[in-house]
């Protein structure tokens, strides 16, 4: 396969056509035929033993592994590797087949299991190379206890492989096993490593933005796009940390320096009016089409956390024990991930029977399987938790390419290459060639139409021959080694605030904000750390791609290189006794105190700002915040944007009845969003209708929904619209989880910024067959309004009292791999659901939805804990699913209900507690 390999655009079909043999064998498991033995022969032969005594190879002593009722494990053993060595074992037995797909997915070998219709994903994750990384860091940067933790971890797995195959391990694995030669591999340590690199990218910060900016281009004025990335409210929605250290940025500056705007002097790319007003037009456009191919490029990468974006995020708070009724901290985290079958996270507890030198462990979280240690819990000392930092650790760049090399500082300098064969199940393998600059690999290898990137991109004059066009090349800071698994372990053994900072300077990939409790003395302490490893840039900001072949763009290296942790936000013990990190700003906004730029696409705040009232609210005058009170905090379902915009639709003049009947929802409401409510129904429809009215329709094809066809103005247009023969027809392109306008918070900022102005140019649509043009914002909303009474009609019926919001909200969870592209006889087997939700964009029960594509929920809370730092066993805790990646377990999603009505578990720590809530008791033995 040459360099510009094409990603096949009949992948889908390729790799449904790889599930027919699949299905039919799924179809036996159902009992059809003489598939009733097969059935219980199948699905019973994976579930794993949970009592008795099992042998394991390796152990120095006896483990003991003890299951509640949810099928929960928590671990006791003398030493750490038998401790890892046990937990691997255990995952394995709950959720191998998700840690075999996992595995194939980071080393860009899906091929391997599911065939031809895979190679386009594989191509570009072995791009990107996150296994070699992974081999990297654990060949060079990983302490030798980490490894010894790794190997013992992975020993573990293969001990549980041992003798089994097929059925053995999973109904997955039993299928695939009959539709090709598929066996399953022995585990390696580099494995659960290569896991860190899927996190990362799913979290990497602002990359789908700097793409989107560039893309808006072709429909949209500098002054536009500058109105749709407003600057983040400081004055209304809190910082992480009062005071600070780091630049926040001021939101999308299309004049400033270094913004890299086509059209503007100092840019990134240069000032595209030295070429002419025409030029600089079809400059615009070719960048926008080379941009596009990268972002469906970017859609074809399994997003394992969630959608990429503003919307997706997590909240975490921390309360000091002066304000709450244990008189110690409580501490709280639900992130927002994709919801998946079985769920991201596995939840244990790792237990060294005696803490000692040679037995260092006594956690219990959230961890995921594949991977060694708790990523978000407690042990018997501290707690933390975990969201998005949001920083931008991706830039794009332009790369000006030859035959012999790539550009940089006015010479040629030669590529560096690999070759990377694909395997392919049921076919040939397929060898694509990597090609590498000082700036990251080229992305743009992987498309025909990616490999003409820049083409006509708008540069300075001084700017390099194009020749056949400029190629983009990804430098991103998890391609470089790093010890973010050290750090893991650090955190799970931590005893205090010193040593969990000293834990997060190893926190590099991707970056979180980690919030932090103990307690000890009078009150117990609270803390926060912004850990990562976030690049010092030269000139530009990241917003914009940059040109690859200017010095003067790159980012540092050496000692320079990454922000030192002494210059990232902390904070400990803050004056007003609490901490709330969800994905808004880290800081003030102080360009004379703030040396550095942590991103400038920071979340809008909405969800941070209300806990932080909240909060407020239930310590004034004295109050006292309980555990209860921060599990109901947890499920707050207010809107902020219905708060904002209800008092106007109520007061607009509505003349068709049916319409005026909806309108009359809204009177009195108080702007929750419960799954019963139908007036929260009705406003989140005239929402989604404003913003595609408003927005939506302006926005490029690029950016809207696939299949969602337009007749809009053609792109290169210079004259009047009345001078037109007549409009283009053009259809989105976009998967609807990402397409634009998502309705999340950045949104709201926007519409906030023009609710006084009621005769702003996005007000105005045009008139259509039903309709007449709007011009104010009036005008405009009695339109949304109308289209959300009949689009409700038509998917909940005319009776505006039986609408509720729970119907148009809900939730399927879906087996990653089998259950997502199968026929519905598939899809029913092995997927969950629907479940009515309340919640919804930007909330704090942010049950996320994408308002181009519509209202079905695509990120979750996907845990919720609440850690009692009084008492550790009254801590509680919740699960989206299930311990269990097994089909037909019991507990493949018995926390699912609960979960769906904010109910906690209890959470037992302590051995005596855990020896009263176990069911199944199991003895691993040497």
């Amino acid at each position: 396969m040459p360099a510009n390999e094409t990603a096949s655009s009949g992948k889908k079909k390729g790799r449904r056509a790889r599930l027919i043999v699949i299905i039919l064998v799924l179809a036996l498991v159902a009992g059809v035929g003489y598939g009733a033995y097969w059935t219980i022969d199948s699905v019973r032969a994976s579930f794993p033993q949970t009592t008795g005594t099992v042998r394991l190879e390796g152990l120095s002593g006896p483990v003991d592994v003890k299951r509640d009722d949810y099928g929960i494990p928590q671990i006791y053993a003398n030493s750490d590797e038998d401790l890892f060595r046990a937990q691997g074992f255990v995952q394995a037995q709950d959720r191998f087949w998700e840690m075999d797909v996992r595995r194939h997915m980071t080393a860009g070998r899906l091929s391997e299991m599911f065939g031809s219709g895979q190679v386009g994903t594989d191509a570009f994750l072995r791009t990107l190379g996150w296994r070699r990384v992974a081999q990297t860091e654990y060949d060079t940067k990983l302490s030798p206890e980490t490894k010894k933790y790794l190997q013992a971890y992975a020993d573990g797995v293969n001990a549980y492989l041992e003798g089994r195959e097929g059925k053995d391990l999973s109904v997955e694995h039993a299928a695939l096993g009959l539709s090709n030669d598929y066996k399953a591999e022995k585990w390696t340590p580099v494995d659960s490593v290569a896991w860190l690199k899927a996190m990362a990218w799913d979290l990497r910060g602002n990359m789908q933005d700097e793409i989107d900016r560039s893309l808006m281009t072709s429909r949209l004025s500098e002054a536009e796009i500058k109105e749709l990335y407003p600057p983040y409210a400081f004055d209304r929605n809190k910082p992480i940390v009062e005071g600070g250290t780091v630049d926040t940025g001021t939101g999308y500056d299309p004049e400033g320096e270094s913004t890299g705007t086509p059209g503007t002097s100092g840019g990134a790319l240069g000032n595209a009016a030295d070429a002419g007003q025409g030029s600089a037009q079809g400059a615009a456009q070719g960048l926008q089409t080379q941009l596009s191919a990268l972002s469906d490029t970017l859609d074809e990468i399994p997003a394992l956390l969630g959608p990429n974006g503003n919307g997706i995020g997590s909240n975490s708070w921390v309360v000091s024990g002066k304000y709450t009724t244990t008189g110690k901290p409580l501490l709280a985290n639900d992130p927002h991930l994709a919801p998946q079958l079985p769920s991201l996270w596995y939840q244990m507890g790792l237990h060294c029977r005696s803490v000692s030198a040679s037995c260092k462990y006594d956690v219990a979280g959230y961890t995921f399987s594949g991977m060694p240690g708790v990523i978000i819990g407690h042990n018997q000392d501290i707690a933390w938790g975990m969201t998005n930092l949001g920083a931008d650790v991706t830039d794009l760049y332009l790369e000006q390419v030859t035959d012999e090399g790539y550009l940089y500082d006015k010479k040629t300098r030669p590529f560096t290459t690999r070759e990377e064969v694909i395997k392919v199940a049921g076919g040939a393998s397929r060898t694509i060639t990597v090609r590498t600059t000082n700036n990251g690999p080229i992305v743009s290898d992987r498309s025909d139409e990616l490999a003409k990137v820049g083409e006509k991109a708008p540069v300075a004059a001084s700017a390099p021959d194009r020749g056949n066009g400029y190629a983009i090349a990804l430098r991103w800071t998890a391609l470089d080694a790093g010890r973010t698994m050290d750090a893991v372990f650090e955190l799970n053994r931590a005893k205090d605030f010193a040593g969990f900072r000293k834990a997060a300077r190893n926190f590099e990939v991707p970056s979180q904000n980690l919030i932090y409790a103990d307690s000890k003395g009078a009150e117990g302490n609270i803390g926060y750390q912004a850990p990562g490893r976030i690049p010092v840039r030269g000139k530009g900001d990241g917003r914009m791609p940059a040109p690859g072949w200017d010095p003067a763009y790159s980012w540092k290296s050496g000692e320079d290189a990454y922000i030192p942790q002494e210059e990232l936000p902390w904070d400990f013990n803050p004056e007003r006794g609490y901490i709330v990190t969800a994905n808004q700003a880290v800081t003030e906004s102080d360009e004379d105190a703030n040396p550095h730029t942590l991103t400038t696409d920071w979340g809008y705040g909405a969800r941070s700002q209300r806990i932080n009232d909240l909060i407020e609210t239930k310590t004034k005058d004295g109050g006292k915040v309980s555990t209860e009170d921060m599990a109901k905090m947890q499920m707050d379902n207010s809107s902020e944007i219905a708060a904002l915009l209800t008092p106007i639709l109520a007061k607009i003049n509505v003349e068709d009845p049916d319409v005026r009947e909806a309108q009359k929802l809204l009177d009195g409401w108080d702007y929750t969003q419960e799954p019963d409510s139908s007036a929260a129904a009705y406003f989140n429809a005239v929402w989604r209708n404003i913003l595609v009215l408003a927005f939506g329709n302006k926005l490029p094809k690029e950016l809207r929904v696939e299949g969602q066809c337009l007749n809009v103005r053609p792109a290169d247009a210079t004259g009047p619209v009345d001078d037109l023969e007549k409009p283009v027809r053009e259809c989105g392109e976009r998967d609807g989880d990402t397409a634009q306008p998502d309705g999340g918070d950045r949104w709201y900022e926007v519409v906030r910024k023009l609710i006084k102005d009621e005769d702003s140019a996005w007000w105005q649509s045009p008139k259509t067959r039903l309709d007449l043009a709007t011009q104010t914002r009036d005008e405009l909303f009695e339109r949304a309004m109308k289209d959300a009474r009949w689009e409700l009609t038509a998917k909940l019926g005319k009776d505006v009292d039986t609408w509720s919001w729970g119907r148009l909200h809900q939730l399927t969870l879906r087996n990653q791999t089998l259950g997502t592209e199968g026929p519905g006889f598939m899809q029913w087997l092995l997927n969950r659901g629907p479940w009515n939700l309340g919640g919804g964009e930007a909330a704090v029960n942010a049950t996320g939805w994408n308002a181009a594509d519509g209202y079905g929920v695509i990120w979750v809370p996907s845990m919720r804990m609440v850690v009692n730092l009084n008492d550790l066993d009254k801590s509680r805790w919740i699960n989206l699913s299930g311990a269990s990646g097994h089909a037909y377990s019991a507990h493949y999603t018995d926390q699912t209900d609960m979960w769906a009505k904010g109910e906690l578990l209890d959470w037992a720590f302590t051995e005596e507690a855990v020896d009263r809530t176990t069911v199944d008791a199991m003895v691993l033995r040497p």
